[in-house]
């Protein structure tokens, strides 16, 4: 079986594939506190959950956006496993040509989703990540990743919106009844969901002018795109295994 393990700011998500097949996946809190060692105790018990042994993990990739963070999981999966991950950055065979002024300045999760959301479309396309910070990132109908755009995430602005005015409370992000709010927590949420609705489609739509390829898929993942995309008028799917299923791909194309 293959691990496959996607570090992000906020979360650490593990995916387990036997074959092609995700059968398994486990979401975890990132904590730069911890230890490789800690880290194996976790994702082992994690794997015992799910009556998964050490042995039957044979080759692992990683994904990561946290320096801090990489190395503890190469040295996680070398003392959980006994196996010498795969990890991505320069070097690695992607398929994808970057065509950014620095390619060693692009996240690994973002060339992760591109190479996904490529292999399925097969077209020009915009992925839009929902992460801590949200990205869109544009491939060229022939498969080359041009760039994008970094926008803080939907948590991150609500977070600002609570601690620096005082007299508003902490709401949940959800939709609210109405656009027009007719109490405080109903109004917070119309200006977080629908005002973060309209940052995508404005910028989806200046991403597709721009480009001007013949027709563009918009395809969204990460926590919050199961909120976003119904909402949405650009958005045409939400693929929540994407960037899981890009770290298959090139463990594959590295094998």
């Amino acid at each position: 079986m293959l691990l496959v393990i996607d570090v992000g700011n906020t979360n650490i998500v593990y995916g387990l594939f036997d074959g092609p097949r995700l059968v398994h996946q486990f979401r975890v809190e990132s904590s730069r506190g911890r230890t490789a060692d800690e880290y194996a105790v976790v994702v082992r018990q994690l794997l015992e959950m799910r009556d998964v042994a050490a042995s039957d993990v044979t080759s692992a990739i990683i994904a990561s956006v946290v320096p801090a963070l990489t190395e503890p999981m190469v040295d996680l999966v070398r003392r959980a496993f006994g196996r010498e991950a795969l990890v991505v950055g320069p070097g690695i065979k992607t398929g994808m040509s970057i065509l950014y002024d620095n390619p060693r300045e692009v996240g690994a999760d973002r060339i992760v989703n591109a190479v996904a959301a490529y292999e399925r479309f097969r077209g020009g396309l915009i992925v839009v990540d929902f992460g801590t910070a949200t990205t869109f990132d544009c491939v060229t109908p022939k498969g080359e990743y041009m760039g994008g755009v970094i926008a803080p995430g939907i948590q991150i602005s609500a977070d600002a919106l609570f601690a620096r005015a005082a007299k508003l409370p902490r709401v949940e992000i959800q939709r609210p009844p109405k656009v027009v709010g007719r109490n405080t927590q109903h109004s917070m949420q119309s200006g977080i969901v629908f005002g973060y609705v309209g940052l995508v489609d404005g910028l989806v739509d200046r991403l597709v002018e721009e480009m001007a390829f013949p027709s563009c898929a918009v395809v969204a993942t990460g926590g919050l795109a199961r909120l976003i995309a119904p909402l949405s008028r650009t958005i045409q799917d939400v693929d929540d295994d994407l960037t899981l299923t890009g770290l298959y791909i090139l463990h594959e194309r590295n094998a």
